[in-house]
């Protein structure tokens, strides 16, 4: 027993050790790096080791960075909405619909063939459908709909918006088709016994039940959402602001400390989100 206990020490670090290189090497270095930036201080031509505030000074008294934020936390809002009704839906039906694992699978696998192309061929797809020119524009116009073509449709909040929910959807869809088929049917059973109707057992059952997907879906969405600049700025036509966007804009005029104090403002922005999320559902409890 005594020979277990002097081993345990070091049998647990070896067993941390792998983790723990990998958590260091990857997420801790990279944000110690971009913390330590944001104090730096920097002129036209290149930036330099110091310690100012003016970065973060400069970054939360503008009202730029404030109504960036909010356009950014608007799409994030938008984008939740509608990949959540989206998941919901499709995890629902592959779930108590589908009957067979097989049939599952087949599914699911169809659900993620627009996923094996990159993220920007994605976007662009939508432009030649979108345009003023575009597939959707013409068949409107053909079919005697409008009269002139939708102007809105690219270039805008509402591109914007299309493009995150087509990027996203899926991470939505997984973890909440996780926790369905985890619910026991019998819960289900017993509602419909009790006089439920098909919206109660939903509502009552199988929301609540389903919460941690919910929860780590809308992680994913939100914080994906949150970072991302590549589809503002093609799909906004270079027209719309996001927070990536804005610390991109940074990173081309070679201010880098500025942009590491917005990246640190973000983070703590995301991670005040998620504490908040996890606070409604309590993961560690409900996994």
């Amino acid at each position: 027993m005594d020979t277990v206990d002097r081993q345990s020490p070091l049998s647990t670090l070896l067993q941390i050790s792998p983790i723990s290189l990998i958590l260091g090497f990857f997420l801790v270095l990279p944000i110690g790096t971009i913390l330590i930036v944001s104090f730096w201080d920097y002129n036209d031509f290149s930036f330099f080791p110091d310690f100012v505030w003016t970065n973060y000074s400069d970054a939360l008294g503008s009202n730029v960075t404030y109504k960036t934020y909010l356009n950014t936390l608007w799409y994030a809002g938008l984008t939740w909405f509608f990949t959540f009704i989206i998941g919901f839906t499709v995890a629902y039906f592959l779930a108590f619909h589908i009957h067979t694992t097989r049939w599952q699978i087949v599914l699911f696998l169809i659900c993620t063939i627009p996923f094996w192309t990159s993220n920007i061929i994605r976007m662009i797809s939508w432009i030649p459908f979108l345009g003023r020119n575009g597939v959707f524009n013409t068949m409107l116009q053909s079919i005697g709909l409008i009269d002139e073509p939708l102007e809105f449709l690219l270039f805008s909040d509402f591109s914007i918006v299309l493009a995150f929910v087509h990027l996203y959807a899926l991470f939505m869809v997984v973890p909440i088709f996780n926790s369905m088929m985890r619910i026991d049917r019998s819960f289900i059973e017993a509602a419909i016994d009790g006089g439920a109707n098909g919206w109660q057992t939903l509502t009552n059952v199988v929301i609540p039940l389903c919460k941690p997907g919910i929860a780590i879906g809308s992680i994913f969405v939100v914080t994906l959402v949150m970072g991302d600049y590549i589809t503002v700025r093609l799909m906004g036509g270079g027209q719309r602001a996001s927070v990536g966007v804005m610390m991109w804009n940074e990173i081309s005029l070679l201010l880098y400390p500025a942009a590491a104090a917005h990246a640190v403002v973000l983070l703590a922005v995301v991670l005040i989100m998620v504490s908040l999320m996890m606070r409604v559902v309590d993961l560690k409890k409900e996994l």
